[in-house]
């Protein structure tokens, strides 16, 4: 995504949009002097927005898209992201810069464990400094706080391998988890099989965190396949995986909030085949409560992203990779990028 023929940068990306359309039947995609149109069943327009402000389109479910708006997207530089009721992704248009084969071989020739170590380490932190967002923190929530700085004590260290760095990950979101959601019938972090309707909300947030992070990446024109942290299966965008790891208890803290304020509830939730699955009369609620967290971050995201775009080309040591440290007192606006 480019403006005037130079990459996107902070200022033009201050002033795009990131729309989410859940569509109702009828409805229609078009463009009118290059602006994307929104139509209902009649052809009355319902939203449109000049093209040249959108930096991502997100689309739930089933609709209508004219060639002419792809047009506009690969003009204009805006992803179009397709995905189910679900909130499964399963295409990504216009994503970005393609054919940056000078930044694909420093991916590819990075084979340490510090990049890594530090993106988990980050993670942990967050963990921590979400912990101690809990206005009444019981002994049970204090003990896991000690238990996180323990670990992240650990990921200090030097030339710690792959397997160890997991083993630290797993444990420290285990505690974690155990707490951010002790105020629920919390049974366990499994993702993606939805194993209850908490899980189900989990797995719809760190889709759009997701999605949102795998766009930016392919401005800069990373390989989203190739990670440091996740290892490379067939069709899993590992990168992607990594980066989003330090920004997850953005997520989490939503829908502990969520689920307090009655914003979330389990009788949304519909269980099929022993699997909780949202209302899709919900899904458009569920969704901008989400997005509205990601976009008061939005800024950090692609700050540190392009950081970590700026230290891998320029063979920065690792150490010195950006970092996106969650400490203010109030979480929903926290967030500095630091370097």
């Amino acid at each position: 995504m480019f403006n005037g023929g130079k990459m996107l940068d902070i200022n033009d990306f201050y002033k795009k949009q990131i729309l989410l359309f859940i569509p109702s039947k009828g409805d229609k995609l078009s463009y009118k002097n290059d602006n994307m149109v929104i139509t209902d069943a009649d052809r009355k327009i319902k939203y449109q927005q000049t093209c040249y402000r959108i930096f991502m389109l997100i689309i739930v479910g089933d609709t209508t898209i004219t060639t002419g708006l792809i047009k506009r997207a690969c003009k204009y530089g805006f992803a179009i992201c397709l995905m189910s009721y679900s909130f499964k992704l399963y295409s990504i248009l216009n994503a970005g810069m393609q054919g940056n084969t000078y930044l694909h071989k420093k991916q590819y020739s990075y084979s340490g464990n510090q990049i890594a170590k530090n993106i988990i380490k980050n993670k942990v932190i967050n963990q921590k400094e979400t912990l101690l967002q809990i206005r009444k923190r019981s002994e049970f929530i204090q003990e896991g706080i000690i238990m996180l700085d323990s670990y992240i004590s650990k990921l200090c260290e030097q030339d710690i391998e792959r397997e160890t760095i997991l083993g630290i990950e797993g444990n420290a979101s285990r505690v974690y988890f155990a707490r951010i959601f002790s105020n629920t019938t919390w049974k366990g972090r499994k993702p993606r099989i939805k194993f209850d309707y908490i899980n189900s909300l989990l797995d719809i947030g760190y889709t759009l965190l997701f999605n949102f992070i795998d766009c930016i990446l392919q401005v800069f024109g990373f390989d989203a396949y190739y990670g440091v942290f996740h290892t490379c299966f067939y069709m899993r965008k590992s990168l992607v995986c990594d980066i989003m790891e330090p920004f997850r208890p953005i997520i989490d803290w939503r829908v502990r909030i969520g689920i307090n304020l009655r914003q979330f509830k389990e009788d949304d939730f519909v269980k099929i085949n022993n699997q909780w699955h949202l209302d899709y009369k919900k899904s458009a609620e569920y969704s901008n409560i989400f997005m509205k967290d990601l976009l008061e971050h939005r800024e950090n995201i692609f700050l540190y992203i392009r950081g970590y775009y700026r230290s891998f080309m320029k063979d920065i040591n690792p150490d010195l990779f950006p970092q996106f440290i969650l400490r203010d007192k109030n979480i929903k606006e926290i967030g500095e990028v630091e370097w």
